[in-house]
């Protein structure tokens, strides 16, 4: 039980929409993740998806309403079942919180990210 140092976490890895476990608590991951560009739209139909920025701005894209631009210090929590992709424009480092074991692509026809932890 000690403090973890985010922005050390972060440092240990370059890639981009490539989540890595910090920590765990109640059957969740806690994981920071670096993305630029944009995600394909997916959904995860039995979960919310939680992303906190920490660094930089976000949009979050819906199908079906306007997009919410999320900056630094900011949460955006996406409703289970609901059909959501997140882009930047520069990079952006983010919190996020997900049932351990819960495919960061949802639906999409991606292959999910590894979530290794650090």
């Amino acid at each position: 039980m000690k403090a973890i140092n985010l922005a050390e976490k972060l440092a240990l890895f370059s890639t981009h929409w490539d989540p890595h476990v910090v920590a765990g608590y109640n059957g969740n991951d806690v994981m920071v993740v670096k993305f630029q560009g944009e995600f394909p739209f997916h959904k995860h139909d039995t979960t919310d998806d939680f992303f906190l920025v920490l660094e930089g701005e976000m949009v979050m894209e819906y199908d079906d309403r306007d997009p919410v631009t999320v900056h630094a210090g900011e949460i955006v929590v996406v409703p289970a079942g609901q059909t959501h992709r997140p882009r930047a424009e520069e990079e952006v480092k983010v919190l996020l919180i997900e049932p351990r074991g819960e495919p960061n692509s949802g639906d999409a026809d991606v292959t999910p990210a590894s979530k290794p932890s650090i």
